[in-house]
This record gives C-alpha cells, sequence and structure tokens, in this order.
C-alpha cells in the first residue's frame, strides 16, 4: 500500500461568518502529484491554510506524514519541516536587507531553535547546493529588492530544497510569469520533482497543464464536487459542475 502523506476528513472552514470549505475529505499518497482546482472564490487557497494551519477550521481532522494537526494548527517542528509552501505572492517589502542566500537559508534552520556555529557550515554548503539545483548559483549575494518574478519563483524552490521535504504545497505558484517563465518553473518543478520525490498538492487554473502533468484532480467549488485522474475529474459534466455556466475551457500554450 502507498504512504498516505496528507489526510484529510470532514474539514468545514469559515472565513468570519461565511463558509467557505464545507465537509472536505481527501487523501494524498506518496509521490504523486495532485491539482486542486475550481472558480475564483471557490475555497481553495482557504482549505491549502487550514492543511497548513494558518487558517483555523472549525471542524475535521488533518494527519500530515501520520502525525495530526492540532486544533490550533501546530504541527512538531520534525513534520513542519517536511512541508514547503510556494504561496501565489511573495510581497516583501523590497527596501529588505537581505540577499537570496539569506532568505534559502532560512529553509534550513530548525523551527526555534539556536544553531551552534559548527553548524553554520554546513548551513551555507546546503544553500548552495539549494541554488546550484535551481541553477541560481549566480544569486547568491543577490539583493532580493533586484530579483525578477522568475528568479524570485527559482530562489523559492531553493528554499525547498535546502532540506529534504517530503511535501510541497503551491498556491498558482507560477503567478507573475509570462508564457516562457511559467513553461521554464514547470520544467524545474517537475525535473527537481522526479529527483526529490516529492508529493505535491497545487492549486492551479491552468487545466492544460493538469491533464499533461498531474496524476490525480480535486474539483472544488466549497465542497468537494468529484476527484479521481485527469480524464474523469476534468470531464465536461464534472467542470460545468464545477465552474457553472460561467466556465470556458482554457487552454494555454507553452
Amino acid at each position: 500500500m502507498p504512504e498516505t502523506v496528507l489526510s484529510v476528513e470532514g474539514l468545514t472552514v469559515y472565513r468570519e461568518t461565511y463558509r467557505a470549505v464545507k465537509d472536505v475529505s481527501l487523501t494524498l499518497e506518496a509521490g504523486t502529484d495532485t491539482a486542486l482546482v475550481g472558480p475564483n472564490g471557490a475555497g481553495k487557497s482557504t482549505l491549502v491554510q487550514a492543511i497548513l494551519g494558518i487558517l483555523p477550521r472549525q471542524s475535521g481532522k488533518i494527519v500530515i506524514l501520520g502525525k495530526p494537526l492540532s486544533r490550533r494548527g501546530v504541527l512538531s517542528p520534525e513534520v513542519r519541516q517536511q512541508i514547503a509552501y510556494l504561496p501565489q505572492h511573495f510581497p516583501f517589502d523590497r527596501r529588505l536587507p537581505m540577499t537570496v542566500e539569506e532568505l534559502v537559508g532560512l529553509g534550513w534552520d530548525r523551527l526555534g531553535l539556536q544553531l551552534p556555529w559548527a553548524h553554520y557550515r554546513r548551513r551555507r554548503q546546503a544553500v548552495q547546493e539549494a541554488l546550484a539545483q535551481v541553477e541560481g548559483a549566480h544569486l547568491r549575494q543577490q539583493p532580493l529588492s533586484g530579483l525578477s518574478g522568475g528568479e524570485i519563483k527559482r530562489v523559492l524552490l531553493a528554499y525547498c530544497l535546502v532540506r529534504p521535504r517530503r511535501l510541497l504545497i503551491l498556491d498558482e505558484a507560477p503567478t507573475g510569469l509570462d508564457a516562457r517563465g511559467e513553461s521554464g518553473f514547470y520544467q524545474l518543478l517537475y525535473r527537481l520533482k522526479q529527483e526529490q520525490g516529492w508529493t505535491i498538492l497545487q492549486i492551479s487554473h491552468d487545466l492544460d497543464m493538469v491533464r499533461r502533468r498531474c496524476d490525480r484532480v480535486l474539483c472544488l467549488n466549497r465542497r468537494l464536487l468529484c476527484q479521481g485522474s485527469p480524464a474523469i475529474a476534468l470531464s465536461p459534466d464534472n467542470l460545468s459542475a464545477a465552474y457553472g455556466s460561467e466556465f470556458v475551457p482554457y487552454h494555454h500554450h507553452h
């Protein structure tokens, strides 16, 4: 039996008085790539943020790598270190005096612990290796303020690589890239997935990419309407049920 990396049972999440996610259950098996699709306002980001413990849940159970997420959204540091999250937007103050090396290094530090000085050499080496894997070694000393959108995405992937991760969660991570940059991002992502053995959960509006790349699809519109292989979940009937009368087939060619 494949290992279950993520299990969600009966998850309901409110945003203030609005029920954004209703009674959602799903599982992710190790090494799979699952896409979460649905119209704007369907609760996709809410679902992901509840899984990560960023948003509180009203009911339901979340288990990641065999460890339950507490009602307060707390995971053990050991489990949290095995999860990486790439948000849709990475807002930061461009006046922040931080280099690429410093940002990627934050992914190496053990949460909440002060590291002995002897560890900093290993940390530096891990950062250099992670940047090399995303073809970003030349960016190491660059300030974040000078990076393009595509370079930011590469740096965030290096952040994911600086320690071994099991689960990678993407919230429309290629947002802001042009078609060429998006194609390059996905080529890099899937090369690293094969090398690292990542399990991926990604929110996407690019249904053509989902058909080509993903193993499973979850169609969400506040509740989970369908799930299965792309051929099944992305059928016209299922997409019409998820997106309603506003559904128009979206084709994005790389």
